[in-house]
């Protein structure tokens, strides 16, 4: 089965002021599009077809450049779409992963202010993530180009419950050269039901809170 790309949860513009419609419309009708064509056209006839995409970044330094790239870049936007929402905002202290936050952070401003220095400081394209260890911690880290944290040539692995872009074409049109100002504007969207979600799917039964 070839990998598909998913349609959004949202229409284009469900998300202005803080990301705009057109910049919404070519990141996924065109940027995702193209690692997802790309990613089946490297996988093709090979033993990776019908493999999970997880299954596939874990071992990806055993692959090719265009698998790692294209691989990474279908996965990324597969999360980036899904944890952002017209409803977002700042999660409720009746999560768990608001509890995590402010046991692993100290308190939702401290880790708004280490998510966004991440997302700032990663030089030329990448992202910056909020991730899960193997000990029900939570960590920031960021990774340059299409790279996450579940793959295994990743500084610092975990399993990503949040993702944020910051290639250019994910916020040039509206943005220009003011990524902090897109960073910024990102906290207003986070789909926080989602991610919490998949904090809780990362480690099943592993928080007592």
């Amino acid at each position: 089965m070839a990998f598909k790309l998913p349609d959004l949860p949202y229409a284009f513009d469900a998300l202005e002021p803080n990301i705009d419609a057109r910049t919404m419309e070519i990141h996924h009708g065109k940027h995702h599009a193209g690692y997802t064509s790309k990613l089946n056209a490297a996988i093709e006839g090979t033993d990776l077809e019908g493999k999970k995409i997880e299954d596939i970044l874990a071992n990806v330094s055993k692959h090719s450049t265009a698998v790692r790239n294209n691989g990474g870049g279908y996965y990324n936007h597969c999360l980036f779409w899904e944890i952002m929402s017209p409803e977002g905002g700042e999660p409720s202290t009746q999560m768990n992963i608001r509890k995590a936050i402010d046991r692993d952070f100290g308190s939702y401003e401290n880790f708004k202010d280490e998510f966004a220095k991440a997302a700032a400081t990663r030089f030329g394209s990448g992202w910056a993530w909020l991730c899960v260890d193997g000990n029900d911690k939570l960590f920031i880290t960021s990774t340059p180009n299409q790279d996450n944290p579940l793959m295994d040539v990743a500084d610092k692995q975990g399993t990503p419950i949040l993702g944020l872009d910051v290639w250019e074409h994910a916020y040039y049109l509206n943005y220009q050269n003011r990524r902090p100002d897109y960073i910024e504007a990102f906290f207003n969207v986070i789909n926080w039901h989602e991610v919490t979600k998949r904090y809780n799917d990362a480690n099943p039964g592993a928080s007592s809170f």
